[in-house]
């Protein structure tokens, strides 16, 4: 079934299947919208943004951030720019459709105020080393310059694949973690690749399962358990060329822990 995918692996799958709860599906049925949500504000999108922003190293408390989005509260503008711009792609991909196109036109929201306008959307084309925000140390070696677009593509293959097939929701979950790990791994663009990478994983959970999927609070998940999430990470290897999936499962495991978030 998943023979023809080029750079997911799926060798993992079935070992991943027994440790994942049989509560996943009911679990996942279960999510609904916050009661504080409104038809201008999504507190779940709020928190999402957040929270990933802050794995980023934004400065922007959540709190204050719920209260600047929920009430309209003003705070300085270099507090809320970039979580703005990050829920403004939440929104953007909540009414799309998952494809490179709009990938692409999400992290041109994402990156607007990261990145100059011809950077936005568009591939890097120095090599680059990824540090942790928190620490300053060395996480790992992304893949090289030369090799992002065509690593890229593969990657996007795989996800028209897995579209177009009928998954489980565990193998759903599955090849999302997937794709939010081999993503990060190849960091394809100057700048907002963890934002886009947590948001391209929730992306592909609702293109296969539907708009439950916007409710699932997995990047304050991450956030909660930030070390564990950068620790997990980079438990594959420091560079690209030997990173081994095979010591990808504890990565895996952290999504369908934010069923209970």
């Amino acid at each position: 079934m998943y023979k023809k995918l080029k750079i997911i692996p799926v060798n993992l799958l079935a070992e991943y299947r027994q440790q994942v709860s049989a509560g996943l599906q009911p679990a996942f049925e279960g999510l609904k919208d916050a009661e504080i949500s409104t038809d201008t504000f999504s507190f779940y999108t709020s928190v999402s943004a957040i929270t990933s922003s802050r794995i980023e190293g934004e400065q922007m408390e959540v709190d204050s951030y719920l209260k600047h989005k929920m009430l309209n509260i003003e705070y300085q503008p270099n507090l809320v720019q970039k979580p703005d711009d990050l829920y403004q792609a939440y929104i953007f991909a909540q009414q799309n459709q998952l494809t490179v196109t709009c990938f692409f036109a999400a992290h041109q929201l994402i990156a607007a105020h990261l990145l100059p306008q011809s950077k936005r959307g568009a591939f890097r084309t120095g090599n680059m080393v990824v540090m942790e925000h928190a620490t300053g140390r060395i996480q790992f070696e992304a893949a090289p310059a030369s090799q992002v677009s065509t690593l890229f593509n593969l990657l996007w293959e795989d996800i028209e694949q897995l579209k177009t097939q009928e998954l489980s929701h565990a193998e759903v979950f599955y090849f999302a973690s997937f794709i939010h790990m081999v993503f990060v791994n190849i960091h394809p663009f100057d700048d907002g690749n963890g934002r886009a990478a947590r948001l391209l994983e929730k992306w592909f959970i609702a293109q296969k399962l539907g708009p439950k999927a916007w409710y699932l609070q997995s990047e304050l998940n991450y956030y909660t358990n930030v070390n564990q999430y950068y620790k997990n990470l980079n438990s594959l290897g420091i560079f690209y060329k030997q990173l081994d999936y095979q010591k990808a499962m504890p990565f895996l495991l952290m999504l369908p822990k934010a069923l209970a978030v």
